[in-house]
This record gives C-alpha cells, structure tokens and sequence, in this order.
C-alpha cells in the first residue's frame, strides 16, 4: 500500500472516530450538563496531552502559555466548544456536522481577508458556492430552520480565528502545549458556564464516567491518526477524506438518533464537502507548484 493509500485510510478512520466522539457528546448532554461535559472532557484531555508534552521531548514552557496568539487561539477554542457542543444537543448530529464541514472554505476567505494570501477566482467561486450550500441547509425564515445551526455557524468561525492563529504562531510553540493547552480553555470555560447556569456539581457514576473516558478516547484517536495521515501523505491526496466525516455523521444520525435530512440539507451538505474538496485541493497544487519554483527558480521562465 502506498503513503498515500495508507494515509486516506488513516484519514478515514480520524474522521470515523470524529463522529463517533460527537454521537457520544451528543447522547451525554440529555443527562449531562453542557458545562460538566466541557468540564471533565477537557481535563482528561490536558491532562493526557500535558503529560505527553511535560515528559515528551517538546517540554514544558510556561512562557509560550502567554503568547497573545495563542490565548487568542484558547478562547476559541472554548467558545468552539460551548456552541459546537449546545449545538448537538439542541439540534440534528447531522446539520451540525454538515455546517461544520464548512471551516476549510472559511479558511481561505480568512486567510485571503486578514492575512492577505492571494487566493485566484477559483477558490473563491468555491467559497461562494459553499456558503450556497451552508443556506441550503440552515434555511433561516423556514420550517426547517434549527435554531442550534447559528450555534454551529459560531462554531466554525472559531474554528477560523483557531487555526488563523495557529497559522502565525512561532514555530518554537509545539503542538503538545498546543493541543493541552486548548483542552485546559474547554474545561475552565465548562466550570464558568456551569457557574453562570447556576448547575449543581455534577460527579459522574461509573457507567457514566466510563462513556466518558470511551468519547475521550475516540477524541485521541481521530487527532493521533489525522496527525499520522498529514505526515505520511500528501495534502492533496487526503484532503477529500476529510469530508467522510459527514458521512458518518449522517449515518450515526439516522441510525442513532432517527434523524431524517431531507433531500435540501443533504445537496447543501454536498455542495460544501464539493466545494471545500476543490478548495483544499487547489491550494494543495499552488502550494506544489510553488515548491517546485522555489528549489528551481528559473523554470518560470523555460516552461
């Protein structure tokens, strides 16, 4: 099996974890505060990641904890966490994640407005295509509109200021500290929403703690495998398989929790992970051909 074969395989199966994980949120917040969730999540998860990184060869920094960028990268991750989350458990798994899958178009259109990379008019036809397809399926000032899509919609523009942040960040920053780090502002931001809702502590009993731990580690796997896949396979070639996650996630929702989208949402869901695909392919090929004409500065002017 090639890298690349081995890694959409991988990227497959980070995806499949991904909806699993959230199928798990989505089912815990009927009997689970929100805040308790993001509680107890989060500190499993700094405290997984911070072991990794104080006893792992990248160390423990305290100093790049206070990088402006990156507690601008920690609040939205929480606020991410607080509304992607609300939207689970208010809304369909399926529209959730459909409008999630949203984010790498919302990556260009902010790379292209705040960081000034040049984006052609292709990948902006795929923007504005894209945001057809989010209509599609938030339809606001219809029947079929879920209140819960907007806090998925604020959802995914954290997710943009995240990873534009991500972007500008030095490269002494590892991306252990990172991630512990992101869990650390999900678990304050559950304790500051359980006390602004006024929630009882909430001690979770064993099969309950163990559903817990089950989502955590579906939340690992899917990151340690995306991480892998990155590595060993080329952007382009894995690109489109990050769109499987909403596959998934329809499937999850329709045989979990009898979700039914109808025929609108399901062209809408397509019209993104289309146009997103085509997106992340393209800057996969500048970013080739630029390579190319880096470590060959006179081919633009013989070919």
């Amino acid at each position: 099996m090639s890298p690349n074969a081995r890694a959409a395989l991988l990227m497959t199966l980070s995806m499949a974890a991904f909806a699993c994980e959230d199928a798990l949120l989505k089912t815990m917040a009927v009997d689970v505060p929100i805040g308790a969730l993001l509680f107890y999540i989060g500190l499993a998860g700094m405290l997984v990641f911070g072991a990794w990184v104080v006893f792992g060869p990248e160390g423990l920094r305290w100093r790049d904890l206070c990088h402006p960028l990156v507690v601008l990268r920690n609040l939205a991750e929480a606020i991410c966490g607080v509304t992607f989350l609300t939207a689970l458990s208010l809304g369909d798994l399926s529209i959730a994640s459909a409008i999630l899958q949203a984010l790498p178009l919302m990556m260009t259109f902010g790379a292209a407005l705040f960081l000034g990379e040049p984006v052609g008019w292709r990948r902006w036809s795929s923007i504005a295509i894209g945001f057809l397809g989010v209509l599609l399926i938030v339809r606001p000032g219809t029947d079929a509109f879920q209140p819960s899509s907007v806090l998925a919609l604020i959802a995914v523009l954290s997710l943009t200021v995240r990873d534009l942040a991500t972007r500008r960040l030095p490269d002494r920053i590892g991306s252990g500290l990172l991630t512990a780090s992101a869990f650390g502002s999900m678990s304050v931001a559950g304790a500051v929403l359980l006390i602004v809702a006024g929630d009882p502590v909430f001690l979770p009993d064993a099969p309950m703690a163990g559903v817990m731990v089950v989502t955590l580690g579906f939340g690992l796997c899917g990151y340690i495998t995306m991480v892998t896949a990155t590595r060993i396979g080329e952007i382009g070639a894995i690109a489109p398989f990050r769109y499987s996650r909403l596959v998934f996630a329809i499937i999850l929702g329709v045989l979990v929790f009898g979700e039914r989208p109808d025929a609108l949402a399901l062209l809408g869901a397509a019209i993104i992970a289309g146009a997103g695909g085509y997106a992340m392919l393209r800057e996969a090929r500048l970013r080739r051909r630029a390579a190319r004409l880096t470590a060959d500065p006179f081919r633009s002017s013989v070919t």
